[in-house]
């Protein structure tokens, strides 16, 4: 599944969050490890839900940018 995530710039590192699976979360230096993080911890949380029995959130989040 291919789910939106936010990766925000914070003042010494990336942080990044799926906003379909709240608590899936990663924190790393670069944006490119900040992305292969978010990547395992995706799998992960599903694979965790999925040996809790509880369903797994498809994904729904839109990302886009607005020009103001």
């Amino acid at each position: 599944m291919k789910y939106a995530v936010v990766i925000e710039k914070a003042p010494e590192n990336y942080a990044a969050y799926v906003p379909d699976l709240p608590g899936c979360i990663a924190v790393g230096d670069t944006i490119e490890e900040v992305q292969q993080l978010i990547r395992e911890a995706i799998a992960l949380h599903t694979e965790g839900m999925r040996e809790d029995g509880l369903p797994v959130p498809g994904p729904s989040a839109r990302c886009e940018y607005v020009e103001a």
